[in-house]
């Protein structure tokens, strides 16, 4: 019996998705043998510095029964899933775990789903976010802005006027090309290396992001997030941002960044729950590993 958890990750979707997994996998690691299944060969390469222990790169989705086996246990965080995989990955794993963004989901009867919008029988009704970003920092950056992880189409070169007048440092992302921030220095006041991610997040008072992970992670620590809707990213987070009472911005426009960055500041948010440990609990359950020795 052995344990995996596939991750969609890449520079033209970004690394949200590896956050939470890196939330998930360093709890699980202390008890089991899990290994983080990445479909980008270089975060899989960088996850040893993130407390990973055994990380694989995997070039389609379709090959994870190449290294898995059957009967073997998975937590699945992709969009790629459809009605004929979810199929083939429940009869083939004897515990499907999958998370899911989308509010207008629905569990499948062999899986167990982990998601923000849905409650029932088999679902585990929660946000994830690293316990370290609760820790409060000392908001030492006024205005951040973060685009996110992937710019394949260099978006925010194309657009960095909008964001100019505003004088906000910028967080480059890890998939960002070579040099790009000779690009964008001219617009920014101060210009952050990907490897400041923690940093920026936990120490900006508004931060405006397209990653949704990192608003709710800069949420967490008490800052006052702006979401920023770009075309090519999914809309399954307004809801909940609307919940949370987090501004959104759908477009590249001064006037409406100016109008979120008021809201920010007067704007009350609400604040969200650890759910971490709700999570691993639903995952040593689902798993059976209370029967386990400790690892």
């Amino acid at each position: 019996m052995r344990y995996f958890y596939y991750v969609h990750t890449g520079h033209r979707i970004g690394l949200d998705r590896f956050h939470r997994a890196v939330a998930i996998v360093n709890e699980l690691q202390k008890e089991i043998d899990i290994t983080l299944l990445c479909s980008d060969f270089r975060i899989a390469a960088e996850a040893k510095e993130y407390g990973i222990k055994r990380s694989v790169g995997i070039d389609l989705v379709r090959n994870i029964p190449q290294i898995a086996q059957n009967g073997d246990k998975i937590i699945f965080d992709s969009e790629e899933i459809n009605p004929v995989l979810l199929e083939d990955m429940t009869q083939f794993f004897s515990s499907f775990i999958r998370i899911s963004d989308d509010p207008s989901d629905i569990k499948h009867a062999k899986e167990s789903l982990i998601s923000p919008y849905l409650c029932g029988e088999g679902i585990c009704n929660a946000l994830v976010v690293d316990e370290r970003y609760f820790e409060p920092k000392p908001k030492t950056i006024p205005l951040a802005l973060f685009f996110g992880d992937d710019d394949y189409e260099k978006d925010l070169q194309t657009h960095q006027s909008v964001f100019a007048p505003f004088r906000m440092e910028l967080l480059m992302g890890f998939y960002h090309f070579l040099r790009y921030e000779e690009k964008l220095k001219e617009s920014f006041v101060t210009v952050h290396e990907s490897e400041s991610y923690d940093k920026v997040i936990q120490e900006s008072e508004i931060l405006i992001s397209a990653s949704a992970q990192a608003v709710l992670e800069n949420l967490a620590g008490g800052g006052q997030p702006v979401f920023l809707q770009r075309p090519d990213y999914s809309e399954n987070f307004l809801p909940l941002f609307e919940s949370l009472g987090i501004p959104i911005v759908r477009n590249y426009s001064s006037e409406q960044l100016s109008h979120g960055i008021k809201q920010a500041a007067l704007n009350d948010y609400r604040r969200i729950d650890k759910s971490n440990n709700k999570v691993i609990e639903f995952i040593r359950k689902t798993f059976d590993l209370e029967k386990l020795k400790p690892f």
